[in-house]
Formats: structure tokens, C-alpha cells, sequence
């Protein structure tokens, strides 16, 4: 079947978010539900990804919290360290939640503490090289795993066109969220 062909079956086939909203268009005539639509399938490849990630966390022996804080170190670069009161304001933790998560992945031996070279109270918590090894592991599990879904439903036009629209609507709500909001987000 030529491409095109196959386009235009995927465009008529109904998915779960079609059939919901049929049933709403009558009863809720002033709602658009192209608009309802989007949200909709928003939320369940985001439902869809996150059971994803949830797999591929178990798979590596990782809980999110954890995983996060190997990929904060891992995104900074070398030499690889943060303080713990910066790892707890990037996470939005209070200082107490993060002890806990670093006492946790120490004791895995994804980091470690070492002393402060610049101040004699505090440290700096630094990946090993086995948290080097399973957060790059388990990332790169998880992205073969949306490169293939994503593969299978579209070519790298369309990757890059979603992409663009996501983006612009990204920017929207972003530009719109009340100051405390954009304080708070990740």
C-alpha cells in the first residue's frame, strides 16, 4: 500500500479519544471538540509515555526521584557535582526529602559525597561510574523505545512539524501562566 493510501486509512480509523467525544458533541455544543481532541490525545500519549518510563525504570532498578537526581548530575556536565541544598531546589525538595533520596542512591552507589573543596561544612554529591553507567542506560532504553513508536506512526516531516506545533502551543501556555505558576514549574 503507497504511503498516501496508508495516511488516509490512519486519518479515518477512530481512535478511544473519538469515540469519547462523540458522545459529548451533542451534549456539549459550545465546546470545540477539535480543541477537546488535542488535549485529549496529549494526555494519553503522555499517560502512554510515562507507563513507558515507569517499565523502564523498574527494568534498571530506578525510582523517578532517583533517576531525576542522576540526570540533573548527568545534564551539568563535569565534573559531575552539585551541592545537595542545589539538587534540592532544582527538584522543588526541602533539604530533609532530598537527604533521604541521596542516602538512597549512595547507598545503590549511583553517587557519592565528597567534602566541599571551598567550604569545610558542605558537600558536593558527584555521580560514580555506575551512575554514569545505569542512568545512560536506562535513557537510552527509554529513548529507543519512543524513537520506535514514534517510527512507526510518523516520518521525520511529520516529527518535525509535530514538533513545531507542540512547541508553539508549549510557548502559549507558557507566555499565559500566572507569575506564582512560572516560579513553580520544573
Amino acid at each position: 500500500m503507497a504511503k498516501q493510501e496508508q495516511e488516509q486509512d490512519q486519518e479515518q480509523e477512530q481512535d478511544s479519544v473519538d469515540r469519547h467525544l462523540a458522545g459529548w458533541g451533542e451534549e456539549l455544543p459550545k465546546v470545540d471538540m477539535t480543541v477537546e481532541g488535542i488535549v485529549d490525545r496529549i494526555h494519553k500519549v503522555s499517560h502512554f509515555i510515562k507507563r513507558s518510563m515507569e517499565q523502564t525504570l523498574a527494568e534498571f532498578g530506578l525510582s523517578w526521584g532517583e533517576w531525576g537526581v542522576l540526570g540533573t548530575r548527568r545534564r551539568g556536565g563535569p565534573p559531575y557535582r552539585l551541592s545537595p541544598g542545589e539538587l534540592a531546589e532544582h527538584h522543588e525538595l526541602s533539604t530533609g526529602a532530598m537527604t533521604t533520596r541521596l542516602d538512597r542512591v549512595e547507598e545503590s552507589g549511583l553517587v557519592r559525597r565528597l567534602a566541599h573543596p571551598d567550604d569545610r561544612r558542605g558537600i558536593l554529591v558527584e555521580l560514580t561510574d555506575e551512575g554514569h553507567r545505569r542512568w545512560e542506560a536506562s535513557f537510552d532504553a527509554q529513548a529507543e523505545k519512543e524513537a520506535l513508536m514514534t517510527r512507526a506512526a510518523l516520518d521525520e516531516d511529520e516529527k518535525r512539524r509535530l514538533n513545531d506545533l507542540l512547541r508553539r502551543l508549549a510557548l502559549a501556555y507558557e507566555r499565559n501562566l500566572p507569575a506564582k505558576a512560572k516560579r513553580e514549574k520544573p
